[in-house]
């Protein structure tokens, strides 16, 4: 687990604020480190994994058309995941995880280990990407959890 996250987690709980999450390449594995710290019912409302483009669309609203242009693995497509998500839970926080873990599904555009990390919250609508190649895809689900733990930390320094 990132070593930093239950430090951010308490500075959410002392600022009152709350988080959420929609994922697809963590497959969970973000709201799986987000709930081994203890107290975090305080500030974690609850998370959503959509893996299938069908369960984006259903569950946090990301067009089709969006997911036909631009593809899962996009900017549009994880600024759509934060955004939608931090509305589906009233989250003052929410981030959003996308990614081509592998070993297969890159292409030249998108080359395996490609993610995009939303985040949304107040005055912020972001997404980040980064290319984390030649790992597993365990080591890839660490290295995006780790990374967006690190993008809602500056996110959340941003806004005081």
């Amino acid at each position: 687990m990132p070593i930093f996250a239950n430090d951010i987690l308490q500075e959410l709980i002392a600022r009152q604020e709350t988080l959420s999450v929609g994922e697809s390449c963590t497959g969970g594995g973000l709201a799986n480190e987000i709930t081994a710290n203890a107290g975090v019912s305080r500030v974690f409302l609850g998370s959503v994994t959509t893996y299938a483009n069908s369960a984006k669309e259903k569950l946090l609203k990301v067009p089709t058309e969006i997911l036909a242009t631009k593809g899962a693995v996009s900017e549009e497509v994880a600024l759509l995941m934060a955004k939608n998500c931090r509305e589906l839970f009233s989250s003052t926080w929410s981030l959003s995880t996308t990614g081509i873990a592998g070993p297969g599904g890159g292409t030249k555009e998108k080359p395996v280990g490609l993610v995009w990390i939303g985040l949304a919250g107040p005055n912020t609508l972001l997404a980040q990407s980064f290319i984390f190649a030649n790992i597993s895809r365990l080591e890839h689900r660490q290295k995006t959890i780790e990374q967006a733990f690190e993008i809602l930390k500056q996110g959340i320094h941003r806004a005081v």
